[in-house]
């Protein structure tokens, strides 16, 4: 059955994997697998799924005539009921589908479109790929969010915290929110600006570290990075980008910015924090980017 009014039914817990069309999915497996430690755990001549080494399904690439972000798959909690989710979306007037053997972790989900026309894989059920701990490429841990340039931040905003539970952790005046479904400060963020499609995807790693040693792989790799490592103001991660094989943005980093405790309203105290404690809220258009190196605004 519907939920009632002013309550949340598809209370969305993590960011699973997102599907990338290529023109070329051989070539992006093989950038996936070695240099980003991948392990492709399924893969037709049109189709891959590739997973980190410690079992979460992270990218499907397809093949398509230009590199571009296709779907979003969320997890929400096991043992939750598809056709009730589907319920909610009647409701909502939201067109919609029950789709099997989405990847092979994923035997069913819901299929719709978000506010910007993205099409959201929703699952409640998930089975882990097998872990792979021999050490190849760089190894993140997980995906960690994906962003997009869209006409509006607002209309976005509203669809997932109104209807898929996720909770607003910033803004940047009214053109760019940051939004969690865990702990973690951002899982889907977007920026209002033209054209609209993907802005980046990231890839966490565990620490610091690990994050220079990102950077020597993707330089050794004739990766140039555009962007880092640094550290963001909102979010606070530690960050570098590169483009891939296909021209996307990747992003790995660490030291994200953790609301442990949603009833307290904060995020966990970290000493490069500018307000103590460092609640949500509205940025100013001026914020700088990076707290380290020459960039300055924009």
């Amino acid at each position: 059955m519907a939920a009632e009014a002013g309550t949340i039914m598809i209370d969305v817990s993590r960011l699973a994997h997102i599907t990338l069309i290529t023109p070329d999915v051989a070539r992006q497996v093989e950038y996936y697998e070695s240099i980003v430690g991948l392990a492709c755990i399924e893969q037709t001549p049109d189709r891959a799924v590739l997973a980190t080494r410690l079992g979460l399904e992270s990218i499907v690439v397809e093949r398509g005539a230009t590199p571009a972000l296709a779907r979003i798959a969320l997890q929400i909690a096991p043992g939750s009921d598809l056709t009730a989710v589907g319920g909610e979306l009647a409701a909502r007037g939201i067109a919609h589908e029950i789709r099997s053997g989405i990847t092979p972790g994923i035997a069913k989900a819901i299929v719709f479109k978000d506010a910007f026309g993205t099409p959201l894989e929703i699952f409640a059920e998930y089975s882990f790929a097998k872990v792979e701990r021999r050490h190849v490429g760089i190894m993140p841990v997980k995906l960690g969010h994906v962003a997009r340039f869209v006409p509006s931040a607002r209309e976005i905003a509203d669809f997932y915290t109104g209807l898929l539970g996720f909770r607003v952790s910033d803004w940047r005046t009214t053109v760019s929110v940051f939004m969690r479904c865990g702990p973690d400060h951002h899982t889907i963020n977007v920026f209002e600006s033209k054209p609209h499609g993907l802005a980046h995807f990231a890839f966490e790693v565990k620490d610091f570290a690990e994050l220079q040693r990102t950077c020597e792989i993707l330089v050794g790799n004739d990766l140039r990075l555009d962007w880092g490592p640094s550290r963001h103001v909102i979010g606070h991660n530690i960050a570098c980008y590169h483009r891939n094989w296909d021209g996307l943005r990747v992003e790995f980093y660490c030291e994200m910015d953790q609301m442990k405790d949603e009833a307290l309203g904060y995020f966990e105290p970290r000493p490069w924090h500018e307000d103590m404690p460092q609640r949500p809220k509205v940025w100013p258009m001026d914020t700088s980017r990076n707290q380290w190196g020459l960039w300055g605004t924009g």
